[in-house]
């Protein structure tokens, strides 16, 4: 009876460290929350750790540096973003006016609520002027692409000048991302998506 006890007993405490989320993915988890809303030079190794419930030896495990830590936030950032981006091209296949479209009523509408803090591939690009930072980097990367499907689908859809286009629907965004930082509720980036529809109108004209 007692080994069986003691298998049951084994088995049930992996089933708890299975169930219970790594150091390395608490403090994951935990800096994406702290890092969006106070920036991530604002944020101190004590208050990770206190917040992860972790100690300062598990994240240095898992993070040698805190430069290290804020390129994995922003690689867990980068991936998010286009989970999202994506998910708002696939309800509208082979119609780039609707995606564009209904991407930046997303953005929009995201804008206007009091906990936004704008892009969090914006931020850190302000924060770390290096242009050699790990978590500029990431970045950096993400705005090219983001530019480059941008102009993608301005080609797509027949513009005159498509890099032109896309360009002008990259500031539109960029815009958005930083203006709802300021107004919140009832800012400009109400009219994203109706901005971003005109020019697309006149482009198309041109």
């Amino acid at each position: 009876m007692s080994g069986a006890s003691d298998q049951l007993a084994t088995k049930a405490g992996k089933g708890l460290a299975e169930a219970r989320p790594r150091a390395a993915d608490r403090i994951r988890a935990t800096v994406r929350e702290l890092f969006y809303r106070q920036g991530i030079r604002a944020v101190g190794i004590e208050e990770i750790v206190e917040r992860a419930g972790v100690t300062k030896p598990s994240l240095y495990r898992s993070f040698a540096s805190k430069d290290e830590l804020a390129a994995a936030y922003m690689r867990d950032y980068d991936a998010d973003f286009w989970a999202r981006f994506d998910a708002v091209m696939a309800r509208h296949p082979g119609d780039p006016r609707a995606q564009v479209i209904a991407y930046m009523a997303g953005v929009g509408t995201r804008s206007q609520s009091p906990e936004y803090r704008g892009c969090g591939m914006t931020n850190a690009a302000v924060e770390f002027p290096d242009r050699e930072n790990p978590a500029r980097l990431v970045a950096v990367e993400n705005k090219r692409e983001l530019r480059r499907r941008f102009t993608e689908m301005a080609r797509a859809m027949g513009a005159a000048e498509p890099e032109a286009l896309g360009d002008g629907l990259y500031l539109l965004a960029e815009g958005a991302y930083a203006s709802g930082q300021l107004f919140g509720e009832g800012g400009p980036s109400r009219s994203l998506a109706a901005a971003a529809d005109r020019l697309i109108e006149a482009s198309l004209k041109s």
